[in-house]
């Protein structure tokens, strides 16, 4: 049984940083899913795919799965990185494609 910890970057809804500090534990499947010939649904006999574990520190979390015996890897977050542009650069003389609405 192994787990993978992550912390989660932000959704597309969000605009600030607000719920992305945290640590997620989430066992990696251990069979394959399957999807039902009559209505089309996948589904999965693994139960533990369920479980999403949430801690405050990669700390905790790596001693989480060191206290319970469990595999685990952890994910680094990547680092993001913002470019700064302004509305004044829609209209340079020199854009390689015109600006129109």
């Amino acid at each position: 049984m192994s787990a993978r910890i992550y912390s989660p970057a932000k959704t597309a809804m969000q605009s600030g940083k607000a719920k992305t500090g945290h640590w997620v534990l989430e066992f990696d499947p251990e069979q394959p899913r399957k999807i039902d010939p009559l209505m089309g649904y996948t589904s999965s006999g693994d139960m533990k795919s369920q479980i999403r574990l949430t801690f405050p520190t990669l700390e905790e979390a790596t001693a989480y799965a060191k206290k319970n015996g469990l595999a685990y890897r952890v994910q680094e977050p990547k680092e993001t990185r913002r470019r700064q542009i302004s509305y004044a650069e829609n209209f340079r003389y020199d854009r390689k494609t015109p600006w129109t609405h």
